[in-house]
C-alpha cells in the first residue's frame, strides 16, 4: 500500500470505534473532551483476556495521542494479578484496579473492552476475537514483542491463530525494524512526512486497524524518495502506539 494511499487531513479525524452492541461505529472521544474511561474486563488467564488487555492498552494509547486525557481500569474477579503480570510483559502499562468505581471522576465516555462472551455492561461494548495458540511450548516462554506483533497483525474482531510460523515472522520483522531504526537514528533527523503521518493516523482511528499502521510502516521501510531521518521518525512516533520497542537498538554497534 503506497504511503499516501489515504491522504487527508489528519488533523480531522476523530477515533471511530465499532460498538459490539449495536454493530455501529461511534467516537471513542466525546466531542467535548473529557475524561475517557476504559474498562478491560477480563475472565482469567489465557491469550485471548490478555489480548482483551492489549486492546485496552492499545486504545488509551490511541486517545491519549489523539489529545484525550484517559483512565483505564483492569476488572476482572480471576487470576487478576497473573494477568497483569503477563500484560507487563506483553508491554501492556499498567491499569487501575477497577474496583465499584461507579461514576468515576466525572468521565465523558466509558468504552468496556471485553472478549466476545464476555459481560455486557452498559456503554460502549468493544469486543475481542478470541486467540488459539498452536506454537510450541507455552505462550510465556517465548518473545514477548513477537507476541504483540503477531497480535497487531490482525484486525481486533479477527479470531487469531498464533502458531511458529506467525512467532518467526513477527520475530523476524522486528529484529529487522529494530536494526533498520538504529541504523536511520545516524542520519540527519527529518519530520515525518504529512502525508505519512495521515496514513498512520488514518489507520488507526479507523477501528484501531493496528494492521493498517503495520502497513504504513512497511511502505515507509521499502518506499523510495523518503530520507531516512524521516524514516526514523515515523516509526518513532508509530511506536507511541504500537509499543513495540522499536529503537531499543539505538546506540548499539551495527
Amino acid at each position: 500500500m503506497p504511503a499516501c494511499a489515504r491522504s487527508h487531513a489528519y488533523a480531522r479525524l476523530v477515533l471511530r470505534i465499532t460498538d459490539a452492541r449495536t454493530g455501529e461505529p461511534v467516537d471513542a472521544a466525546p466531542a467535548r473532551r473529557g475524561l475517557t474511561r476504559v474498562e478491560a474486563h477480563t475472565q482469567g488467564l489465557d491469550l485471548t483476556n490478555l489480548r482483551v488487555l492489549l486492546a485496552a492498552d492499545l486504545l488509551v494509547r490511541a486517545l491519549e495521542l489523539g489529545g484525550t486525557p484517559v483512565w483505564g481500569l483492569l476488572r476482572g474477579e480471576r487470576q487478576r494479578e497473573e494477568l497483569r503480570a503477563a500484560g507487563v510483559a506483553l508491554g501492556v502499562r499498567p491499569f487501575e484496579e477497577g474496583g465499584d468505581s461507579g461514576a468515576g471522576l466525572g468521565e465523558a465516555q466509558v468504552l468496556h473492552v471485553v472478549g466476545e462472551d464476555g459481560p455486557e455492561p452498559d456503554g460502549v461494548r468493544i469486543a475481542v476475537a478470541p486467540v488459539r495458540w498452536e506454537a510450541p511450548g507455552p505462550p510465556d516462554g517465548t518473545d514477548q514483542a513477537a507476541l504483540r506483533l503477531a497480535l497487531l497483525a490482525h484486525p481486533r474482531r479477527t479470531p487469531v491463530r498464533v502458531d511458529a510460523g506467525a512467532l518467526t515472522e513477527a520475530g523476524d520483522t522486528l529484529a529487522r525494524w529494530r536494526r533498520a531504526v538504529a541504523d536511520w537514528a545516524r542520519r540527519p533527523s527529518r519530520p515525518v512526512p504529512d502525508t505519512v503521518r495521515a496514513d498512520l493516523r488514518a489507520a488507526w482511528e479507523d477501528d484501531l486497524d493496528t494492521a493498517a499502521v503495520l502497513d504504513v510502516l512497511r511502505a515507509v521501510e521499502s518506499g523510495p524518495g523518503l530520507a531516512d531521518g524521516a524514516r526514523f521518525e515515523t516509526y518513532a512516533y508509530a511506536d507511541r502506539l504500537l509499543g513495540l520497542d522499536l529503537a531499543r537498538d539505538l546506540g548499539n554497534p551495527a
